[in-house]
């Protein structure tokens, strides 16, 4: 096929206009630009920067995104601690006026103890004493030196308070088992005290010899310690020297099987 142009000089202008567009006409290729820049940059320092400042970026994102599901996560708790809270205060309310009352019981129950247990302390106290008198020895007097004591007394006395210790690590529930522990050794020993009492033997004997024995029976007792001799003179007594000797001691709690009880059995009247 044969073209003829009939136009003069419109060869020249498309291939002038063709010579244009191929020039204007650019090829972008991302991976050969990336390539020729890494190349470019063969700077080791500015490669560690660059490489820093994402790991940075990196990590702050991944710090707001774990702060902020923390903080979500604590108002939910605090949301229902606030709920739990209100839900139980009429139960917490009840255990302390409960523990209150079990502490007064405790109170109760040590004074009713201290005169249930020291109601027959001097029918004891006579009882060993008559069985320790030896022969050719009598008394004059028995009688008390101490002032009566009972826990009722002594648990009226003004308690000092222990400060606090806010560096101990235990639990309420260990702290409150502390206090059960301490108050209760205190009640015991309130009773304990309250048993002892100090009395007093004045009496005259014929034979000096009688006295030691006197005095060694009366320490072999469970319900007697300490016995001191206080005082020892020369008496007349009806016309004959005696001795005149003035005994201390106090009482003790005894074991418990040198107490024993028998059942009372009341029978009926017709």
């Amino acid at each position: 096929m044969i073209e003829i142009n009939l136009l003069p000089g419109d060869a020249k202008k498309k291939k002038k206009g063709a010579k244009t567009s191929s020039s204007v006409r650019i090829n972008f290729n991302p991976s050969q630009w990336f390539a020729g820049l890494a190349e470019k940059i063969t700077d080791k320092y500015m490669l560690g920067a660059v490489a820093a400042v994402g790991v940075s970026g990196a990590l702050i994102v991944l710090l707001f995104i774990s702060q902020t599901a923390r903080g979500a996560m604590l108002e939910s708790r605090e949301t229902q601690a606030v709920k739990d809270s209100a839900q139980y205060s009429a139960v917490l309310t009840a255990k302390a006026r409960a523990e209150a009352t079990r502490d007064s019981l405790y109170q109760q129950i040590a004074v009713i103890k201290s005169i249930d247990d020291s109601r027959y302390l001097w029918s004891h106290l006579m009882y060993e004493i008559s069985n320790a008198l030896p022969q050719y020895t009598w008394l004059t007097e028995v009688s008390q030196t101490s002032n009566p004591k009972s826990v009722a007394a002594a648990d009226t006395t003004k308690k000092v308070a222990a400060p606090a210790d806010t560096s101990s690590k235990e639990s309420p529930r260990e702290r409150a088992a502390a206090r059960d522990r301490a108050k209760k050794a205190r009640a015991d020993s309130l009773l304990a005290d309250a048993k002892t009492v100090q009395f007093k033997i004045i009496g005259h004997t014929v034979d000096i010899q009688a006295l030691t024995r006197f005095m060694k029976s009366l320490e072999a007792s469970p319900f007697i310690q300490n016995v001191q001799l206080k005082q020892s003179d020369l008496v007349q007594a009806e016309g004959k020297e005696v001795t005149e000797f003035t005994l201390q001691a106090e009482t003790q709690a005894p074991p418990p099987f040198a107490v024993k009880t028998v059942p009372l059995i009341v029978s009926a009247v017709r």
